[in-house]
């Protein structure tokens, strides 16, 4: 007995040494299977046909940025610009086929030139400027972003229907972002297991200056490198920009974010040397099953941050073991005779996969009975106060009506929100609510909605080119009218004045500044001296009003597109606001109502926030009963001065 027990523990140890080095070699694969797993037994709306065609086109944007990236961060670099730069391209094509006229081939093939371009400047300044990865590609950063705002003027530019075609299914079924995603996947599984380039890639990655004395022409190569994530970049613009039926100058924020994490959990070290573009795909589809499945378990989307940061920690903690181990992920196109092995491995892994998806599908299946009625809400925000109120009011009124409401924030972004409402889609909802990023690129997704017969209540702003059974909204036009006159009558007719504007893009903005142009016609003893976005935020909203002072210190006036950059502007003001510098803001937010009551704000055009979430649950419960609603439900604006505050609820 001894003996054998004896006997026994050495294939033990190697058969948990073996399994660990499994695990470890393999860990991102691992997490994806465990991932699925656990998202179908936790969701019954999750393992649908629809719903993991959702996730394959909410990974494919992030998985082309991230093949990019790849190339980078394998030479041991880093790209912080393939947002912004995919932004622009986007920006490039859609201004040039629109705007200039010019055939959609050639403003492709433009857009596709701007990518290659930012990849070569930034390459420029790694290899012969001598500048840090992180600096130069940060500066590019901020310079993609800002000419795609030059270029758009800051509104979105409709996308070419020709092109907006890549944002499409083929068959009815079959998403062409998803095939984009495996084609660009090939390429550069092929760049780096089959090139020269792809081998310089590594070579650079484990030791440069080793790779130099060893004849490689380093500083060519980074520029090929560079120029190769500026080309990947561009096509993840023209995909995004097709989904959503117009570039965005503002899209694709944080996205470079999002591509570095996929590379990282992939696999890939950030000290150079490893990577490949399975785990790369492997990382992105991580990423877009976490976000996935977590709107669909209405987990609140703070806590999403906090989720996916916590799995990017734990991949690089893993990528730490792998090393501390003597493990390594191996370069793309690397031999084996473990690959056979392997591959069994992965079979077996996946049939087990399914056995349990299946068996959780049919306890799903079994206790579908007695849902109860869900409803979803897409914000474009829930850092504004404005926002977080029409949620309040939506939260209250469903619990009176004892629905299930889900609440997501789009953090401003369109294709985030577009990614959301696609979940909403699949997540057999009653209905939904939506507060549109942008009414343009909402669109598709609406569209989406109306295909599966969900009825969709647009909030505050509208959607176009899809049905929605109902607006419920203030006129953004109207309390733009309202607040020029008010601001006008308070300053006499007569003064100077400037504007903070909202975030670029934005419908609010452009249609709160288009009433307040309108209203101040009427007042021709009124001088705009200076206009300057301040994003709807208060600390921009300080910061833009003290730069504005030094240049127009004798100001009279001043309009902000929302309370928030009102307050901003108050605290720049100082003594002067409410006594010779007169504010309007508008919202009518428990903090500006308060600032009213205090003097330093003369007025804030108030939407009742809270009442327009209200409505919107109410109508988007009838619209889901097959009940008749109006089609435009208007919740009136006020103007709120220090004359009539007490008492309003805003």
């Amino acid at each position: 007995m001894a003996t054998d027990t004896l006997k026994s523990k050495p294939g033990a140890q190697s058969a948990t040494g073996g399994l660990r080095r499994l695990l470890l070699d393999n860990g991102a694969l691992t997490a994806l299977i465990v991932l699925v797993i656990a998202m179908s037994a936790l969701s019954g709306d999750f393992l649908t046909a629809d719903n993991l065609l959702n996730v394959g086109v909410q990974a494919a944007v992030t998985a082309i940025l991230a093949f990019g990236v790849t190339f980078v961060i394998v030479s041991a670099g880093i790209d912080l610009s393939v947002g912004s730069v995919a932004a622009l391209s986007a920006t490039v094509l859609a201004w040039s086929a629109t705007e200039a006229g010019m055939p959609v081939v050639l403003a492709v093939l433009l857009s596709v030139a701007t990518g290659i371009a930012c990849g070569l400047v930034n390459g420029f300044l790694i290899s012969y400027g001598k500048l840090p990865p992180f600096i130069a590609t940060l500066a590019m950063l901020s310079v993609g972003r800002g000419l795609s705002l030059v270029i758009s003027q800051g509104s979105p530019i409709a996308f070419p229907d020709s092109v907006s075609h890549l944002g499409d299914t083929l068959g009815g079924w079959l998403p062409v972002p998803v095939l984009v995603m495996i084609v660009m996947g090939l390429i550069t599984a092929f760049v780096l297991g089959r090139t020269y380039i792809g081998r310089s890639m590594y070579a650079i990655g484990g030791n440069e200056e080793a790779a130099r004395l060893s004849g490689l022409r380093v500083k060519r190569q980074k520029l090929a490198i560079y120029a190769f994530s500026g080309l990947f970049a561009a096509a993840a613009g023209i995909v995004l920009a097709s989904r959503l039926s117009s570039a965005q100058p503002q899209a694709a924020q944080g996205y470079e974010l999002d591509a570095i994490a996929a590379v990282v959990i992939g696999g890939a070290s950030l000290a150079g040397g490893t990577g490949k573009a399975s785990g790369t795909l492997i990382g992105a589809l991580i990423l877009a099953v976490l976000r996935n499945g977590l709107n669909l378990l209405s987990v609140s989307a703070f806590w999403q941050q906090v989720v996916i940061g916590v799995v990017i920690a734990l991949a690089v903690l893993l990528d730490t073991l792998r090393r501390k181990a003597g493990t390594t992920t191996p370069a793309a196109g690397a031999g084996g005779g473990g690959k056979g092995k392997q591959a069994l491995t992965y079979l077996i892994a996946a049939v087990v996969a399914v056995a349990v998806v299946g068996a959780t599908s049919l306890l799903h299946n079994d206790s579908s009975a007695g849902k109860t009625r869900k409803v979803g809400l897409s914000l474009s925000t829930l850092n504004n106060p404005f926002f977080v109120q029409i949620r309040d009011g939506a939260e209250e009124q469903a619990k009176k009506a004892g629905v299930d409401l889900t609440v997501t924030d789009a953090q401003n972004d369109a294709s985030q929100q577009a990614n959301q409402l696609q979940n909403f889609v699949s997540g057999g909802l009653s209905s939904i609510i939506v507060n549109p990023v942008d009414s343009d690129a909402a669109g598709p997704a609406v569209r989406g909605a109306n295909k599966d017969d969900i009825p969709v209540i647009a909030v505050d702003r509208g959607v176009n080119d899809a049905k929605a059974a109902a607006l419920v909204a203030s006129d953004n036009v109207e309390g733009g009218e309202l607040g020029a006159q008010a601001l006008a009558e308070k300053l006499g007719g007569k003064g100077t004045i400037v504007i903070l504007q909202g975030q670029a893009g934005t419908s609010a903005s452009r249609e709160r500044g288009a009433g307040f142009a309108a209203g101040l016609k009427e007042y021709p003893g009124i001088k705009v001296v200076a206009k300057q976005p301040a994003d709807f935020d208060r600390t921009k909203g300080l910061d833009v009003m003290t730069n504005l002072l030094q240049a127009h210190p004798d100001i009279d006036g001043v309009f902000a597109e929302n309370d928030e950059m009102a307050l901003g502007a108050i605290k720049a003001l100082g003594s002067k606001a409410g006594k010779s510098v007169q504010v309007v803001g508008f919202d009518g937010t428990p903090d500006g109502l308060k600032a009213v009551r205090e003097g330093t704000l003369f007025a804030s055009v108030a939407q009742q926030p809270k009442e327009l979430g209200r409505i919107a649950v109410q109508n988007a419960l009838r619209a889901a009963d097959g009940e008749k609603v109006d089609t435009m439900v208007k919740v009136p604006v006020k103007v709120v001065t220090k004359e009539n505050v007490a008492g309003f609820e805003g």
